[in-house]
Order: structure tokens, then C-alpha cells, then sequence
């Protein structure tokens, strides 16, 4: 397989684009979190590598596939030198024009994990169907076009789907009541960051106590649920001040700060520097 030089950032350029990469090329887009636009279906065919998504940091490896729809937040940490990554992306104009009667399994499953671990006949199957592809995009003339990608892309995720629910080493599985909060809570969160700051916003929505709310996200994640908010806060921040032109007083109101001062002395606070100097560095 020829290896794509330049991985769109943000959107696919055009309806779909298969192609792979290697660890090396994979480690030059971890420098700062973006916000994707495409939908992303990714193989790990070798190697490991570290990413959060959203607000979780996931470990991948080999023969993991990975979906992300659109609207998710990536920051890639580290490939392994050995790292190899076949790829298919779909724009957000492709996704828009065509209804996909799988995505909301596909959404179930996200509520716990992007991230399937393939057995190794799965991850050959998966293998074959990446070659295959390959073959019929790259020849003369193509054998695929955008109206035969939409039966490509329902095939891809009834194959996620059926592989998250009958994996075992899935980690979507019965949890326990703690574990099954904190999930709700990054879920909440991811979806009302830019205008609820307060954790007991949460707490009222969930209709859960304040306190049992607190020390249930802080057993199970280890983490506070005043963090979490914060590392959602500042991952749109940070996207938003690299990979756009958007005035920060701009950025700082649609998160939800209606003081561009406060919002300053907010992420300097928790990054050590201002958003001017974070946009310049």
C-alpha cells in the first residue's frame, strides 16, 4: 500500500479517502488537540500508541479499530516507530447527505469505548477488507465512487457493531453502579461544557447529591468532577487557538465565558500561559 503524505486535519477534503500511515507520520499530529470534522475508521495493523479522545486517554494496539464520529476531540500522544495505520475517512458533507441506519448502535457502543480489540481472525478479515479497498481505489478506473462508499461505510459499521458485542475483550460490558456514573458523567459533560462549569449543574441533572456524585467520579476515575470539566473546556480552548483564526474573546463566549478576563486568568491558570501565548507558541 502507498503511504498518504498529508493526513487531512480536520475535514476530508472530498467524500472519502482511503489510505495509511506510519508512526512517524502519525507523531507529527500530536502536538495539539483538534477537533475533527470527518468520521474516522481506523486499523492498527502493528505497533501501540497513546491518544485521548475527547476526555479519556486510550492505549491502542495491535489489531484494535477505532471509530470516531464526528465532532470528537483527538489528541494523538505517541506511535510506536513501528506503528502502521490503515485509514478511511468520510467528510462531514458526505456523513450529512446520507443517513446511516447503524449510527446509533454505533453511538450506543461509543458511550463506552471508540476502541474495538479484534481477535487475530477478526483483525485479518478486517486486513483483507482494507486491502481490497486499496485495490478497487486505486485503479484505473477507480472501482469505487461516493454512491458505492455509503454501502462501504454501512458495511464498516455493522462490522464495528458486531465485533464490540461479541468481543471479550471488549470493554463494552455490564459495569458496576460507580463506573456506570462516571460514563454518564463524561457523557453530560462532553455535551454541556461550554455552558455548565459548575459540577452541581451535573449533579442536578443527573439527580444525584453533589457530594455522591464527587466521590463516586473520584473512585472511579481518579480524577475530580471539577477536572473533567476543565480538561473539556480546555481542549475546545486550545483547538480552537490553533487550528483557527476565531478572535479569543470569541473563543472565550462560546464556552461559556461572558468576561474574556475571566477566561484569560482561566486557562493561564491551568496551563501555566495565556491564550495569546499558547496561539503563538
Amino acid at each position: 500500500m502507498e503511504q498518504q503524505k498529508n493526513i487531512p486535519l480536520l475535514d476530508c477534503p472530498v467524500d472519502y479517502l482511503i489510505g495509511d500511515a506510519s508512526g512517524k507520520i502519525m507523531n507529527e499530529y500530536g502536538r495539539f488537540p483538534c477537533k475533527i470534522a470527518c468520521g474516522v475508521y481506523a486499523f492498527l495493523v502493528r505497533g501501540t500508541a497513546t491518544a485521548t479522545i475527547n476526555i479519556t486517554k486510550y492505549e491502542f494496539k495491535q489489531n484494535d479499530i477505532l471509530l470516531l464520529e464526528p465532532g470528537s476531540f483527538l489528541l494523538i500522544h505517541e506511535f510506536s516507530e513501528d506503528a502502521l495505520v490503515y485509514y478511511l475517512l468520510f467528510s462531514s458533507s458526505f456523513l450529512e447527505k446520507n443517513t446511516f441506519n447503524t449510527r446509533l448502535s454505533v453511538s450506543s457502543i461509543q458511550l463506552r469505548t471508540p476502541i474495538v480489540h479484534l481477535t487475530q481472525p477478526q483483525a485479518e478479515v478486517i486486513n483483507d477488507f482494507a486491502a481490497l479497498l486499496f485495490k478497487a481505489t486505486n485503479v484505473e478506473p477507480s472501482m469505487l465512487n461516493s454512491e458505492k462508499m455509503v454501502h462501504v461505510f454501512n458495511l464498516l459499521l455493522t462490522a464495528y457493531t458486531h465485533y464490540a458485542q461479541t468481543s471479550k475483550d471488549m470493554i463494552v460490558k455490564p459495569v458496576d453502579r460507580k463506573m456506570e456514573i462516571y460514563q454518564d458523567y463524561c457523557q453530560l459533560v462532553m455535551k454541556h461544557y461550554q455552558e455548565w462549569h459548575h459540577v452541581s449543574q451535573y449533579a442536578d441533572a443527573m439527580r444525584l447529591t453533589l457530594p455522591h456524585l464527587c466521590s463516586t467520579i473520584r473512585s472511579a476515575s481518579d480524577r475530580t468532577a471539577g477536572d473533567i470539566i476543565i480538561d473539556a473546556i480546555l481542549t475546545d480552548a486550545k483547538a480552537q487557538l490553533k487550528l483557527t483564526t476565531t478572535q479569543i474573546k470569541e473563543i472565550a463566549a462560546s464556552l461559556g465565558f461572558d468576561n474574556v478576563a475571566f477566561f484569560n486568568r482561566f486557562f493561564k491558570t491551568h496551563t501555566g500561559i495565556t491564550p495569546k501565548v499558547y496561539r503563538q507558541s
